[in-house]
């Protein structure tokens, strides 16, 4: 167990080195995939551009549960961050919508979250990664902002991929280094989990600390779930070695303290998991296919299986297939929302034309839908 402060340790504090004597487990799943590449008519364009790339969009579904606010580079992650709006739900999108000037030399992929301070004030942020992470604030739901200015001397990768509220209303981020990016001066060569704390509700965060590291493995890009009963946050989080499965952490007492990594079943194995809990007690997770062994290696693909399978270790109920990605493993940096009636809003980047630029789609469907086309699979 990895107990930390998030307030008073120094942002070099690197967490102790996991254990590496556990066995690994298999590279490949057994459960079934639906695939949904034949449903053409299921996707829906946000944004395309003949040879400009298009890439990582993180998006929020506000509280009138039909705007949709998206964010996305012009580049793999570096590049002018593009900004656009849904007010149906992710049916129809608007053009793209005016920035702050300085919001064309972000570094990085962009991140945008939805925080409320102590006094019930909502507002939105934008993170952009790098050396430093710079954050950008709305409080009018998005139609004006400001410029990125600098939340520290520090900086990391994927700044801040995953954003939650704690049980005293505190927000906590997570996102990763390499050792590149959180000073100004290049630190120790390693992977490190990271984790801030803001108790002004998005406006300011501490120096971060170091909640994950193992000296075997690449641990980076941590996605956030919460327990159905709200008592356990877990973590899981992308292997870049390649050599493992993804891994899990998981803490009991709101981020104060974390379990040692353990790897995760073949099934939940990718990159930059994404989770929203379904109206039936399950979890739907979207993410980029990493596995080792995998019929859908490269692809956007989500994960459809119960809280317990995470705890216990079990591959879940099955998979699916939302885009078939044509170059490499380029694609699915996911965002995942749901509206009230349990339509899930899945939005990512990938390559989805052959010989084209990569371009944003959106898919809608619901949890029912997946389990008839899951059900077929046995007719």
């Amino acid at each position: 167990m990895t107990t930390l402060s998030a307030l008073l340790l120094p942002v070099l504090t690197l967490a102790p080195v996991g254990p590496v004597d556990d066995k690994p487990l298999p590279s490949g799943y057994t459960i079934p995939v639906v695939d949904l590449t034949d449903d053409t008519a299921g996707v829906i364009t946000i944004d395309r551009e003949k040879g400009q790339y298009l890439g990582h969009p993180s998006a929020v579904l506000l509280e009138d549960d039909k705007t949709v606010l998206c964010v996305y580079p012009k580049g793999h992650g570096r590049g002018a961050i593009v900004y656009k709006k849904s007010q149906d739900g992710g049916k129809s999108w608007s053009e793209r919508l005016a920035t702050p000037d300085n919001w064309a030399s972000s570094k990085e992929v962009p991140t945008i979250h939805r925080v409320i301070d102590p006094e019930g004030t909502k507002r939105l942020i934008v993170w952009s990664g790098l050396y430093p992470a710079r954050l950008a604030v709305s409080e009018d739901d998005g139609a004006s902002w400001s410029p990125l200015k600098a939340a520290g001397d520090w900086g990391g990768i994927v700044v801040m991929g995953s954003v939650a509220r704690l049980a005293d209303g505190r927000y906590a981020s997570w996102f990763h280094d390499d050792g590149r990016f959180l000073r100004s001066k290049r630190g120790p060569s390693r992977f490190d989990v990271l984790q801030t704390i803001s108790s002004d509700g998005g406006l300011t965060w501490s120096a971060p600390i170091s909640i994950a590291h193992r000296a075997d493995v690449h641990l980076c890009e941590p996605g956030f779930v919460r327990s159905p009963d709200g008592k356990t946050i877990a973590l899981l989080m992308r292997e870049n070695s390649r050599t493992r499965n993804s891994f899990v952490i998981f803490s009991k007492d709101e981020g104060l303290s974390w379990s040692a990594p353990r790897e995760l079943p073949a099934a939940l194995t990718g990159d930059r998991h994404t989770a929203i809990h379904t109206g039936d007690g399950r979890l739907f997770i979207s993410f980029r296919d990493t596995t080792r062994e995998s019929i859908t290696k490269g692809d956007w693909v989500g994960w459809v299986g119960k809280w317990q399978d995470i705890i216990d270790g079990s591959e879940g109920q099955y998979r699916v297939r939302l885009m078939d990605n044509h170059v490499g493993g380029d694609c699915a940096y996911p965002a995942v929302l749901q509206q009230k009636d349990g339509t899930i809003i899945a939005i990512t980047y990938g390559h989805w034309s052959p010989g084209e630029s990569p371009w944003i789609a959106c898919r809608r469907f619901t949890i029912d839908e997946l389990d008839l086309r899951r059900a077929a699979l046995e007719e």
